[in-house]
């Protein structure tokens, strides 16, 4: 149910704090899920990294977010109709707490790849009890702390008190767990009134004693266990099914069975003893070696067994689930269970027949009942995962898209200005004065071509040239306006303002020669011409199947006049740009008087470096 709560949490956040303030969570934690498939698996560490991020983007604490989490899932899967499985355990907040572990395992029929902590219950009195949790994930406290506050006020109409008494971790195997112990707080004196009647009752009537034998054949995969916690007798079905090398009979439980619920706990005659309401799964670990030493079933019966099993290697361990009950008349503990069995595979996995399993209840009907069920559900997920796939590779398709269509964009028009012509309708909004701003215009020359041939080497040499000169934009934080033939254009002071605008075109003027004469160095032969000038201008985006962001104004004229006048190899600037020019950082040599087209006579100077 791991992409529930992913789903519960992904609803919830949208509602609390919107679709952007999500995606921007989202994109802090690295989930490019559009959606949560309910039946999908995620990675265990999904959750903890969106609770992280929520916290960096809002400003409050990861515990706090974990604990919103949980109270979200509450809330969401009482929208379902969850919720009857909740109110249906029992009368009081305590019967649903003792029942936690078995709606889990319940769950897994519906849930098969389902995940799920263990849950029990210990130190139960008037004022609460004290909740053991266990679980394969990390960092989930407070997410169970809230989900249990949501509960017990909406189910119950309690309020819940919920404090850590210990938190501890543990290995099994290869993995790790974590185990932390609750003290609830709550009234619980009608569930202690209930209980004290009910144990009353129970023990006000005699009953006539019985055999054993009939216990037996009721339960025919029971254990009884003494107090040492050995095996004393079993149920009959158990006994012809049994592969073990040896009779187990007077031998310790542990040597044969491996407690797989309730987890974290010693298998011990006084846990036993204190956790005879919670659902207990032992795993019988059952071998073949010695099958042809059963004596109890004939050749016949082993030639049909051995037939229907392709190699006997291949029968799996049974599970037995149910409760552990105490009775005092022979002062031990009788394992009431039954195999779990999901459906009609399961039964040829573990080399059991349908008549093996209990003749009361519905046992064989829920067996019949889970194969259909499960083929249904089967189809039903592999169509809801192959969907959820499809939209997350739709969702990557569309990104990658976006990236493509944000890039062009971003070629034709600055970001600062596209984002905010995405939010108007009319590009004239975008249209500015810029009180002072530096261009620069670069001119490449040399390049001359009379055939076919000579023009593709001309425009290799031109695409080599300026593919170099967009590299150093972002460095100079300068702005490329247009490229026009052999003209490059760029602007800075706009759209972004900053009173460093004529060194940055200035240092960028140098950056450009430098490139100019390593390509030379290569024997790649062309020059260039720059001029550069300074002053007021108007900018904004023209054009609506191809928009551009464009300059106006006497300053671009004059711009293109300096470096129509320069000479190849060198920097031409004008009176306006000098004066904006730190005089110890840069090179300045005045040309004295040059006429300018349109100009007239201009004073102008020639930049380089120091």
């Amino acid at each position: 149910m791991y992409g529930m709560l992913l789903e519960s949490v992904h609803h919830f956040m949208q509602i609390e704090y919107g679709e952007d303030v999500w995606n921007e969570i989202k994109k802090v934690a690295n989930c490019e899920n559009q959606v949560f498939n309910t039946h999908q698996v995620y990675p265990d560490h999904t959750l903890s990294d969106l609770a992280i991020a929520a916290a960096t983007v809002l400003g409050a604490s990861y515990d706090s977010f974990m604990n919103f989490f949980g109270r979200c899932f509450v809330r969401f899967f009482t929208n379902l109709g969850y919720d009857v499985t909740i109110k249906g355990t029992g009368r009081y907040f305590t019967d649903f707490l003792e029942s936690v572990d078995n709606i889990h395992t319940q769950f897994r029929f519906t849930y098969p790849k389902m995940q799920s902590p263990s849950m029990y219950l210990t130190d139960i009195d008037a004022n609460g009890c004290v909740l053991v949790y266990r679980s394969g994930r990390t960092g989930f406290t407070q997410y169970i702390m809230g989900q249990l506050v949501q509960i017990a006020k909406d189910f119950y109409n309690l309020p819940l008190g919920v404090k850590v008494l210990e938190k501890a971790s543990s290995a099994s195997g290869a993995r790790s767990f974590v185990i932390v112990t609750f003290r609830l707080n709550y009234d619980n004196r009608p569930y202690m009134l209930h209980k004290s009647r009910k144990d009353s009752f129970h023990t006000s009537g005699l009953l006539t004693p019985f055999s054993s034998e009939v216990l037996l054949e009721l339960f025919p995969f029971c254990l009884i266990i003494d107090k040492k916690m050995n095996i004393i007798a079993c149920g009959n079905k158990f006994l012809e099914i049994w592969r073990g090398k040896e009779n187990f009979f007077d031998k310790s439980i542990t040597n044969y069975f491996r407690l797989r619920r309730p987890k974290g706990i010693s298998f011990t005659w006084k846990n036993t003893l204190n956790l005879q309401s919670v659902m207990f799964e032992m795993e019988c670990n059952r071998g073949i070696e010695n099958y042809n030493e059963i004596t109890d079933e004939t050749n016949a019966a082993k030639e049909k067994e051995e037939k229907r099993l392709s190699t006997p290697q291949e029968i799996k361990n049974i599970i037995l689930k149910g409760q552990m009950k105490y009775v005092k008349d022979i002062n031990a503990i009788i394992y009431l269970c039954s195999p779990v069995i999901n459906d009609l595979d399961d039964l040829v996995d573990q080399a059991l027949y349908l008549n093996d399993l209990n003749p009361h209840g519905l046992s064989k009907e829920l067996v019949l009942a889970g194969w259909q069920h499960n083929s249904r559900l089967e189809v039903m997920f592999d169509k809801a995962e192959q969907r959820s796939d499809e939209l997350d590779k739709n969702f990557q398709l569309l990104e990658s898209w976006k990236r493509r269509g944000d890039e062009l964009l971003y070629s034709m028009i600055p970001k600062s200005v596209a984002d905010r012509l995405r939010s108007d309708k009319s590009s004239l909004t975008t249209c500015e004065a810029f009180e002072s701003v530096s261009i620069l215009f670069c001119e490449l020359v040399g390049l001359t071509s009379e055939t076919v041939r000579e023009t593709m080497v001309v425009v290799s040499t031109m695409n080599t040239v300026f593919s170099l000169f967009d590299a150093l934009m972002d460095k100079f934080h300068v702005y490329k306006v247009e490229t026009v033939g052999q003209v490059y254009m760029v602007a800075s002071g706009a759209p972004e303002r900053t009173p460093l605008h004529a060194q940055n075109i200035a240092d960028l003027a140098l950056a450009m020669l430098s490139e100019i004469k390593r390509i030379n160095l290569k024997k790649t032969v062309v020059d260039v011409k720059i001029g550069i000038h300074s002053g007021s201008a108007v900018a904004g985006v023209v054009g609506i199947k191809v928009p551009r962001y464009c300059f106006f104004g006497d300053t671009i004229n004059t711009a293109s006049r300096m470096q129509s006048s320069s000479e190849p190899g060198n920097i031409n600037i004008s009176n306006s740009m000098k004066e904006l020019l730190p005089k110890n950082k840069y090179n300045i040599q005045s040309r004295g008087l040059v006429k300018i087209k349109g100009k007239g006579n201009m004073q102008t100077y020639w930049l380089s470096e120091k």
